[in-house]
């Protein structure tokens, strides 16, 4: 059951609606979301909800158990927390080897990866052993809140314990909450199929696939294509999951803030993909020896970090790559910042000085998308010798995806005030008005889409 499909928005109204009736009975509510969770886990995969449901139940136990435990057992602490973490980096490291090993046939077996699962389930024992958030003792909402299933495709990657934290409370929706989980719904399919798809299907994937039909101008616009539909794809399933969580009464994270404004490559990683750029920065570097004591951390722990978020999205060069070059940026700018303060101080950089930046940044990101996309070393060197060819033809470029680029850099650099000024005012409509503005909005981008939508790029992440 695709995110994208009308049965997964009629599934999702039927559940989102027995949950409202239920508004009043907590352990009423927590049941119907878990057996919600466990149906569209099934519809996948007969075996995802055995496999889940007791690696959760797992991680459950262990978290009972840290929480029973005193700081002072730090042996018995530390070997209970690595059960949990060797169980997730275990179900995590299988997602990504079974594909090197049985090829396209995995996507039919293991249709969702497991990895944003993993991920969230590990913030819940290792939070626990660290004494940072705490736990429960009630088996249902901990299920309920690792198994969620509006974010358990793609994300955002939540710590469970806020997720826990926010079932334990009175279930309440304003309308001016409704009305921007409606909007961000909406925004999320238009970003989807209207730009991302468009992008997807008429630009990238034809440069990507057959570079050396291009000149080195349309490989450039095919690059700039990628980096949007990236962008949008993403970002919109991450709206469509806020939106849906926001109407069970949950508030989980957003993943972007207009990332190709970023000033330099830490801003970037600030702004993209945040909750897995925080989990890399909280579970992964500030776990390796001595990283927050040792000054050369900040130097050498980057590229070590990337090369295994690199190894995270697909094992092969392009990926191993793709990690190591962000890596090695971010040590090169913790270099020139050091540099530079000695030279300078803390002097401000001047607004044409902001502009170079930004730009320089775009571009080394979308450098690093080239081996992202590539399927292989061989088509990336393919790209770089097109735009190393300085030809300048057009001919493959329309006036129509040129356009549908160009509203995508618009709608990227739009202040978040706008839209908050957006749900201000739908937010004052009748609740019945907002969903029939829904319905209307996803009729029309269906409508405009025409030739379907591909699945999100992450969801095989």
């Amino acid at each position: 059951m695709s995110p994208l499909s009308p049965a997964y928005f009629g599934f999702a109204a039927i559940a989102i609606t027995l949950y409202w009736v239920c508004y009043r009975w907590q352990s009423a509510r927590i049941a119907i979301l878990l057996i919600a969770n466990i149906f569209f886990l099934a519809r996948l995969a007969w075996f995802y909800p055995v496999l889940l449901l007791t690696a959760a139940s797992i991680d459950f136990l262990v978290g009972w158990d840290l929480q029973r435990l005193p700081r002072e057992k730090k042996t018995q602490r530390l070997a209970l927390v690595s059960v949990s973490v060797i169980l997730n980096v275990g179900l995590l490291a299988l997602t990504k080897l079974i594909p090197v090993v049985v090829g396209e046939l995995y996507r039919w077996v293991f249709p969702l990866s497991l990895s944003f699962y993993c991920f969230q389930s590990m913030t819940y024992t290792i939070d626990l052993y660290r004494n940072t958030r705490p736990g429960t003792k009630r088996y249902l909402t901990h299920l309920a809140s690792t198994s969620l299933f509006t974010v358990v495709v793609a994300g955002p990657i939540n710590r469970v314990s806020d997720l826990i934290k926010q079932f334990e409370q009175p279930f309440n929706l304003t309308p001016t909450q409704g009305g921007r989980a409606f909007l961000l719904i909406a925004s999320g399919l238009a970003k989807k199929l209207l730009i991302a798809d468009y992008l997807s299907n008429n630009i990238a994937n034809r440069i990507f696939d057959t570079p050396t039909l291009y000149s080195g101008v349309e490989a450039l616009i095919g690059i700039y294509a990628y980096a949007l539909q990236i962008y949008f794809d993403f970002s919109g399933y991450t709206d469509i999951a806020m939106g849906l969580c926001l109407l069970l009464g949950l508030t989980v994270p957003d993943n972007f803030n207009r990332p190709y404004q970023s000033l330099n490559l830490a801003d970037f990683w600030r702004r993209w993909h945040i909750t897995f750029s925080n989990w890399l920065r909280d579970y992964v570097y500030f776990s390796l020896p001595n990283a927050a004591r040792w000054k050369g951390a900040g130097y050498v722990y980057p590229i070590i970090v990337f090369l295994l978020g690199g190894l995270w999205h697909g094992i092969g060069w392009p990926f191993v790559l793709w990690g190591l070059l962000h890596g090695v940026g971010l040590t090169l700018l913790r270099i020139f910042q050091t540099l530079r303060q000695k030279i300078q101080g803390r002097r401000p950089a001047t607004q044409w000085g902001r502009y170079l930046s930004i730009a320089f940044t775009f571009h080394f990101v979308c450098l690093t998308w080239i081996f992202f996309r590539s399927p292989d070393l061989a088509t990336a060197v393919a790209i770089l010798g097109r735009l190393g060819s300085m030809t300048f033809t057009v001919a493959n470029i329309t006036l129509p995806m040129l356009g549908v680029i160009l509203a995508g850099v618009a709608l990227h650099a739009t202040p978040p005030k706008w839209f908050d000024k957006t749900v201000e005012i739908f937010g004052r409509a009748p609740f019945l008005l907002q969903g029939a503005g829904l319905a209307t909005a996803v009729l029309l981008i269906e409508f405009l889409a025409g030739r379907g939508s591909t699945s999100f790029v992450y969801s095989s992440f």
